[in-house]
C-alpha cells in the first residue's frame, strides 16, 4: 500500500464499525500507521484491511467529502437488479463490475459504494474471497422470508411493548389474543425466578427494569393483572383456582335436577328425622358437614350419634365431579377466603347439613363402657333433620349455664370428657399450642384472632375421633380398603425432664418436636397420638377427598355391593391425592405466613409478649418464640443467651412479607 491509499478496515474486528483511513506510513515489518477522518493514527495490519480505494491518493481531510459522494448511489434497491440480471447464469461479481453494471462507471466514490452494497447485502450474494456470487432464485425467496418472520416479530414485539407502555400510563387499549403467551412468560418469570424465560427477560429489559423475577412480580402488579397481595405460593402450586366450565356446568344441571325434584335415591335409609341433631362449628362455616345426636335407648343406655353429610348420593365414582375433588383433593383455607372441593354452590347448598332441612347422611351410633371405650356400634345411611346450629360460643354457654331443656349437649360433653380421658389411658399424646386465624377483609385488612381453647371445641374433636375410630374398625373387619391414618409411637422425653419445662406451650412444643410424621396407607396400624388402634378419617367428606372415599367405600359395603375403588387403584389414587394434600398444605402454611408478616408490619410500632419455646440452634443463639398475643411463631437470635421458657417483650424491628424476612428486636423497658 502506498502513501495516501483510502483504506477500508474495521476497529477491533467488529464487523459493525466501519473506518475510512489514509496510509501514512509502514510501521516495522508488518504493520502500517493510518490517518483516519479525525487525524487519529491507527496501526493496522495489512489483513485488517477491508477495501482498497484504488484510482486516487487522499489526505484524511478529504474522507468526510468523499463519503458524501457516496451516498447518492447507496440505494439496496439497484443490488436487487444487478442480481436478477446475474442470477440465471450465476455470473460472479466484483464490486468495480457492479459498479459498472448498474452505474455504468467505475470511479472511486462508485466503486466503494458497490463494495458496501455487496458486503452489506444478506440476500442477494454471498462473498468467496474477491468476489461475490448470486444466491439461487430459492435461496433468495427463502432469506426473505425470514426476514419478514423476523420484521413481523420485531413489530408484533414493539407493539407489545408499546402496549405495556400504554397500560403502565394508564391509557386505554386492547389486549389481543396473542398478548397472552408475551404475558404468560412475565407469569412464569414471577412464579420461577431461577428459571428465567428469555422472552420474559427481554420484555422487562425493552420497558428499562431490572431483570429479576421480583422485578417481573412488581411489573405484573403495576399492569393490575396481579393484586399488589398475589398469592403467589398458590400461583406456584399445581392448586386450581377455579372449577372448569364443564364442572360448573355439571354442578348448575345437578342444582336444576335436585330443585325439580327429579334426584331419586332408591337406596334404603334409616329415618333418623326425629331426633335433636346438633351442628356446631364457627359462625362463618359454610359447609356444615357433620352433627350430633343422642338417642336414649329402652334399656337407658345413651346412644351417641356422629352424622356425616353424604355427598356421594349426588356424585358417582369417576364422574366430572369426583374427579375434580380428586385432583384437588382438600378444600383451601387462606385467610382471603376458602377454595372449596366441590362447587360452592353444592358444597354449602345440598351437600351441607342444612338446619330444618331432610338431609341424607352417613350416621355413626355408638355406645360406650363406663371408662369411654366403645361398647358397641353401627352405621347407617340415615336421613336426618338439623335442629340446631350452634357456634362454639352457643355451646360453651350451654354447658355453662345447665340448660336442662338440651340435655342432649350435656350429655355429649360427659361423653367427650370420658372419651378423652380413655384415649389418655392409652397413650394419646394430648399437645396444645396456641392456634391463629388470620381473616383478610377486601384482601387488605388483616386480623388476627386466637382461637379459643373451649371445651366445645374438644367436644365436636372428640366425637370426630370418636367415628373414625369406629370407621376405622368397620372397614378392618370387613377388609374394606380405605385410607387408614396412622402414626409411630414416638419417643418422649422422660418425665424428669417435661417436668423441668414450664407447662403449656413449652412443654407442649417440647413433645411436639418428639412427634413423628402421621401416615396414610391400606392397612390399619396404631396412631400413637389420638391412642386409637385403628382409624380413618370420615368426618369431612365435603373437605377432605380421602373422606369421600371412605364413603364410597363403607356405602357400597352396607348395600352388599361391589367396592367402587378396588385395593390397587385404591393405593394410586391416595398416593396422588396425599401428594396434592401436602402441596395444599404448604399453600396455607405460606399464605398464613405472608399475612401474619404483613401484620406486624402494619403494627410494627407495637410490643408484644414473647415466650422462648426451645432452641432451634443454640450455637448461634438463634431460638423459637412465640408471640403470645398472636399465636404465631417464628425463629429469633438473640445477642444474649435466653432461658428456654423466658418471657420478653418483642418489638419487629424489620419486616419484608414478599421477601419472607422478619427480625425482631428486645423492647426496652421504661
Amino acid at each position: 500500500m502506498e502513501k495516501g491509499t483510502l483504506v477500508e478496515f474495521r476497529v477491533n474486528g467488529d464487523t459493525r464499525d466501519r473506518r475510512l483511513a489514509v496510509v501514512e506510513k509502514p510501521e516495522g515489518k508488518k504493520d502500517w500507521i493510518v490517518i483516519d477522518e479525525k487525524g487519529n493514527p491507527h496501526k493496522i495490519r495489512p489483513q485488517r484491511v477491508d477495501y482498497q480505494i484504488k484510482g486516487q491518493f487522499f489526505k484524511y481531510s478529504e474522507i468526510p467529502q468523499f463519503k458524501e459522494e457516496i451516498i447518492p448511489y447507496l440505494d439496496e434497491s439497484n443490488l436487487e437488479i444487478a442480481w436478477e440480471l446475474l442470477v440465471e447464469d450465476s455470473t460472479p461479481v466484483t464490486p468495480s463490475e457492479l459498479a459498472s453494471l448498474i452505474f455504468s462507471e467505475e470511479t472511486p466514490a462508485v466503486c466503494y459504494a458497490a463494495h458496501i452494497l455487496l458486503s452489506d447485502d444478506k440476500i442477494y450474494f454471498k462473498r468467496k474471497g474477491d468476489i461475490y456470487e448470486p444466491r439461487s432464485f430459492h435461496q433468495v425467496e427463502e432469506i426473505k422470508h425470514q426476514i419478514d418472520i423476523e420484521r413481523q416479530k420485531k413489530e408484533e414485539k414493539e407493539g407489545f411493548i408499546n402496549k405495556l407502555k400504554q397500560a403502565l400510563q394508564g391509557e386505554s387499549f386492547k389486549w389481543e389474543e396473542g398478548d397472552s403467551l408475551k404475558l404468560n412468560f412475565l407469569e412464569k418469570y414471577a412464579l420461577q425466578p431461577d428459571n428465567p424465560p428469555k422472552q420474559a427477560q427481554d420484555i422487562l429489559e425493552s420497558l428499562g427494569r431490572q431483570k429479576s423475577g421480583d422485578s417481573a412480580v412488581q411489573l405484573l402488579i403495576d399492569l393490575k393483572l396481579w393484586d399488589k397481595h398475589e398469592n403467589i405460593f398458590l400461583r406456584r402450586s399445581s392448586y386450581p383456582n377455579y372449577f372448569p366450565l364443564q364442572v360448573s356446568e355439571v354442578a348448575h344441571s345437578l342444582l336444576e335436577k335436585i330443585s325439580a325434584g327429579a334426584i331419586v335415591d332408591l337406596n334404603p335409609r334409616l329415618d333418623l328425622t326425629h331426633q335433636k341433631v346438633y351442628t356446631i362449628d364457627d359462625e362463618s362455616t359454610e359447609e356444615i358437614d357433620d352433627g350430633l345426636s343422642v338417642e336414649t335407648q329402652e334399656d337407658g343406655i345413651l346412644r351417641y350419634w356422629i352424622h356425616i353429610a353424604d355427598p356421594t348420593r349426588l356424585i358417582n365414582p369417576d364422574d366430572s365431579l369426583d374427579r375434580e375433588a380428586r385432583k384437588r383433593s382438600t378444600s383451601l383455607y387462606l385467610p382471603t377466603g376458602m377454595i372449596p372441593m366441590f362447587p360452592p354452590e353444592l358444597a354449602t347448598g345440598p351437600m351441607s347439613l342444612i338446619q330444618g332441612q331432610i338431609c341424607p347422611a352417613l350416621s355413626f351410633g355408638v355406645t360406650l363402657k363406663d371408662d369411654g371405650a366403645v361398647l358397641d356400634y353401627k352405621i347407617h345411611a340415615t336421613l336426618i333433620k338439623p335442629t340446631y346450629r350452634l357456634t362454639y360460643h352457643d355451646v360453651d354457654e350451654m354447658l355453662h349455664l345447665d340448660i336442662q331443656a338440651e340435655k342432649e349437649v350435656k350429655q355429649l360433653a360427659e361423653a367427650a370428657k370420658k372419651r378423652s380421658q380413655w384415649r389418655k389411658d392409652n397413650g394419646s399424646v394430648m399437645i396444645s399450642m396456641p392456634e391463629a386465624i388470620i381473616k383478610v377483609k377486601d384482601n387488605e385488612d388483616v386480623t388476627i384472632e386466637l382461637l379459643d381453647p373451649s371445651f366445645s371445641r374438644s367436644l365436636v374433636a372428640e366425637m370426630m375421633i370418636l367415628a373414625g375410630e369406629v370407621a376405622g374398625r368397620y372397614c378392618q373387619e370387613h377388609s374394606i380398603p380405605v385410607a387408614f391414618r396412622s402414626q409411630p409411637q414416638p419417643e418422649l422425653p422422660p418425665e424428669e425432664e417435661l417436668i423441668l419445662l414450664p407447662p403449656g406451650p413449652v412443654r407442649s412444643c417440647a413433645l411436639r418436636r418428639c412427634m413423628p410424621k402421621s401416615e396414610t396407607g391400606l392397612s390399619a396400624a396404631r396412631h400413637a397420638s389420638l391412642g386409637l388402634e385403628t382409624y380413618t378419617q370420615v368426618t369431612s367428606p365435603i373437605r377432605r377427598y380421602t373422606d369421600l372415599l371412605a364413603h364410597f367405600q363403607i356405602k357400597a359395603h352396607l348395600r352388599g355391593d361391589n367396592f367402587p375403588f378396588q385395593r390397587d387403584q385404591m393405593q394410586e389414587i391416595i398416593f396422588e391425592v396425599m401428594s396434592t394434600s401436602s402441596e395444599a398444605v404448604l399453600v396455607e402454611r405460606q399464605t398464613n405466613r405472608y399475612w401474619s408478616l404483613q401484620y406486624l408490619q402494619k403494627y410494627s410500632n407495637e410490643i408484644w409478649h414473647g415466650l422462648v419455646l426451645r432452641w432451634l440452634r443454640e450455637d448461634d443463639n438463634l431460638a423459637l418464640i412465640l408471640l403470645e398475643d398472636l399465636g404465631l411463631e417464628f425463629a429469633h437470635r438473640f445477642d444474649r443467651i435466653p432461658k428456654i421458657g423466658e418471657q420478653l417483650k418483642l418489638q419487629v424491628h424489620f419486616c419484608d412479607p414478599q421477601r419472607d424476612e422478619i427480625r425482631f428486636k428486645e423492647a426496652i423497658s421504661n
